[in-house]
């Protein structure tokens, strides 16, 4: 049977005009800001002006990721769809795709299959300019901070001491290391420097924590761009950079309006890494779906141990937000692989290496419910190979634990293939009643944070620490920045630090080899393997196979 592809099936869907989206998410045309037909961004005011309750929160988060996938984009999409066919007043809640990842390896983030946001094309590529905005801002800085060292350098920066970058959305290995400022004095001082992915900025991590422009603009002059001769630390604000910068990120900051397939409104804004920074989409639009619909359901980047980590520990406790319940999105596919199954070997029962792939997943549910004390369901999403004996054994183990496993057919189905979870999750939210904690406290030390989220949220035994980051903390520590929440930038791919142990390793060491602080932010960051904060594109890049014809209908997206 020949598959559509996702960008066929999304240039199929009969958009309704985006007026019409926003009347179905309660947004009076006041607020509306039309980007063309299909797109809106919706203004702020709304969040201040409007008396409606908050609905429930859902957060979708998934298993330690495999090359096998998981589908947890397209889960998030097809139950909002399925709520809404089941009669609820429904809003999603997505981050939004980086254009790395488009022509990279990993394709676009706007779901797939009959689970999709739409126009499919302009949300993976320029959507409305939000990160050409942040990447703007974050270039301004690094212009300014140059700027100010060419001009007399009256704060005393010390050029060896910069930490900040400048940042492109491309995945361009050729500009991790770089050496600027060459060709004599009057083109400025030269110096070792680099560039991040956008996503990576600090910029983009401020950008989705912020909850108006006035909290915006007192983030933004907090960040930290390097250190004097005598360590001091030099921040954006000593720059007087920052009203050029929120002036940029003014209308980025206003949360965009898209639907799905099946029209159901759809925030899509905002788009921090997971590992590096907290991999949300904003607490703007979060907090305007909440308003605007009787369920929101939103996700958080890579497993639960990262994306939903960083949710709970750094964006719930910023925003005040409490999640109602959540869907862990699982495949017998990738829990086969966590058995240790080559991918080639996916589509053959195993029930063996289900056995011993399957405790990744518990490890996550046991989280999500014992450390957090929230209410879940696990939604496995049913691939035409898995067998009913699999489906069966997932169901049992789950059983154990207390937890009921739906299966998810909305890649193929839409919304319809999402109805049963969309009722276990509205008899989660109505019957279950969380006790919503987080998995450390402020007031305990850096190292007692990472030690916390080491051993009760990956299953590790112990965290060594290496005297270069040691030294970091006590710095961080004495500049009072040990009272922040941490976000602990590592592999997607394990719960450790290495991304060949699959499954559910015990008795492992995290090795944190650098601590930084993301001051803006407002979290420190403790960096553990080799994390890449510039990507490179693979051998066969997916810009390769993206094309468009005469008529500007675009090919090759996915």
């Amino acid at each position: 049977m020949a598959y559509k592809t996702d960008i066929e099936i999304a240039q199929e869907c009969k958009m309704l005009p985006i007026t019409e989206i926003a009347a179905r998410a309660h947004v009076d045309e006041k607020y509306l800001e039309q980007y063309g037909r299909w797109k809106a961004k919706i203004d702020t005011a709304l969040l201040r002006e409007t008396k409606k309750e908050d609905g429930k929160l859902i957060l979708v988060t998934a298993i330690t990721p495999t090359p096998a996938g998981e589908g947890k984009t397209t889960t998030t999409i097809g139950l909002a769809d399925g709520l809404r066919r089941i009669g609820k007043d429904v809003t999603v809640a997505l981050r939004e795709p980086s254009l790395g990842p488009v022509f990279g390896i990993k394709g676009g983030a706007a779901g797939g299959g009959y689970a999709q946001v739409v126009p499919m094309e302009d949300i993976n590529l320029h959507f409305t300019g939000d990160f050409h905005a942040i990447g703007a801002a974050n270039n301004l800085l690094a212009a300014m901070l140059d700027n100010h060292i060419q001009q007399g350098n009256a704060l005393g920066i010390d050029p060896r001491k910069i930490t900040w970058k400048r940042c492109v959305d491309m995945n361009d290995r050729q500009l991790r290391f770089v050496v600027d400022g060459l060709g004599g004095k009057p083109n400025g001082t030269p110096r070792e420097d680099g560039f991040d992915i956008t996503v990576a900025s600090e910029i983009m991590a401020v950008f989705c924590l912020s909850s108006s422009i006035t909290d915006l603009k007192e983030r933004l002059s907090r960040i930290i761009v390097g250190y004097t001769y005598d360590d001091r630390p030099v921040t954006a604000g000593e720059l007087k950079a920052v009203g050029a910068m929120a002036a940029l990120l003014k209308d980025a900051l206003k949360p965009n309006l898209v639907q799905t397939l099946e029209g159901t409104p759809a925030f899509v804004h905002g788009g921090p890494f997971a590992n590096i920074a907290h991999g949300c989409n904003s607490v703007m639009a979060t907090r305007m779906a909440l308003k605007m619909g009787d369920y929101t359901v939103t996700e958080a980047g890579f497993g639960a141990d990262l994306g939903a980590e960083k949710f709970l520990d750094i964006k719930c406790r910023a925003a005040g937000l409490t999640p109602d319940a959540v869907v862990i999105v699982a495949t017998v596919r990738a829990l086969k692989m966590h058995g240790g199954l080559p991918k080639n070997a996916l589509g053959t029962e195993d029930l063996n290496a289900l056995e011993k792939g399957i405790p990744n997943l518990l490890r996550h549910v046991s989280n999500i419910k014992n450390v957090y004390g929230l209410p879940c369901v696990v939604a496995v999403n049913r691939f035409p190979t898995d067998t009913d004996a699999e489906i069966d054994f997932i169901i049992a183990k789950c059983r154990e634990l207390g937890v009921n496993t739906v299966l998810s057919t909305v890649w193929a189905e839409g919304g319809k293939g999402g109805e049963a979870l969309a009722r276990e999750v509205v008899r989660l939210c109505e019957e279950e009643k969380g006790d919503f904690r987080f998995s450390y406290e402020l007031d305990g030390s850096i190292e007692d944070k990472i030690n916390a989220v080491v051993t009760r949220v990956y299953g590790g035994k112990n965290v060594s620490i290496l005297p270069a980051a040691q030294k970091q903390i006590e710095q961080l520590t004495k500049l009072g920045f040990d009272k922040l929440p941490i976000c602990v930038a590592k592999t997607q791919y394990s719960f450790t630090d290495d991304p060949t142990k699959l499954g559910a390793p015990e008795d492992f060491t995290v090795t944190v080899k650098n601590v930084k602080v993301s001051a803006g932010a407002g979290f420190v960051v403790v960096l553990t393997g080799d994390i890449m904060t510039m990507p490179g594109l693979p051998r066969v890049p997916a810009a390769e196979k993206i094309d468009v014809d005469e008529t500007g209908r675009i090919s090759g997206l996915f």
